[in-house]
């Protein structure tokens, strides 16, 4: 009975080192200057504004205004300053029904890296709430989380009902 027991007990340590070291190699925290919006503007059909009193708070639970939004986030990457382009279509609730990433990076591992997010962000993300998401890996990039989770954050902060 013992002997059934060990190669479960073996799996299941080597899918812990295995978390721990993806953990450990995968994740580069690129938080500290490198997640901040640069510009965003709503489509026509996002244009009822909330009231005057009301200041948006990204990180606030609610009601959003359904409709499709859009802003480019920035981060570090060792090359230097990239930025990634997220249009969102939203529902009233904050549920994500589309999403496209315009990889703005030319040449480089950046623009290949952004690709590959590009292409893998809507597996990701379409069905969940905005102020429910906090991306940081998709399809082996890392870094370009950062400049999406900033444009999500000024997306959430625009839809703010």
């Amino acid at each position: 009975m013992k002997l059934t027991r060990l190669p479960q007990a073996a799996a299941g340590a080597a899918a812990a080192s295995l978390m721990l070291l993806t953990a450990a190699c995968g994740s580069d925290d690129s938080s500290d200057a490198s997640s901040e919006a640069t510009s965003a503007s709503p489509s026509p059909e996002a244009s009822q504004e909330a009231p005057a009193d009301a200041a948006p708070d990204a990180g606030a639970t609610g009601t959003y205004t359904a409709g499709d939004y859009d802003a480019e986030g920035s981060y570090q990457t060792p090359a230097g300053t990239q930025s990634v382009e997220v249009e969102v279509t939203l529902e009233a609730d904050g549920t994500i029904t589309a999403v496209e990433v315009d990889p703005q990076a030319e040449g480089g591992n950046s623009e290949m890296f952004q690709k590959k997010f590009a292409g893998g962000i809507s597996k990701v993300v379409v069905g969940k709430k905005i102020d429910e998401l906090d991306v940081s890996k998709v399809a082996g990039s890392s870094l370009t989380s950062g400049g999406f989770n900033a444009a999500i954050e000024d997306i959430a902060g625009q839809a703010q009902a």
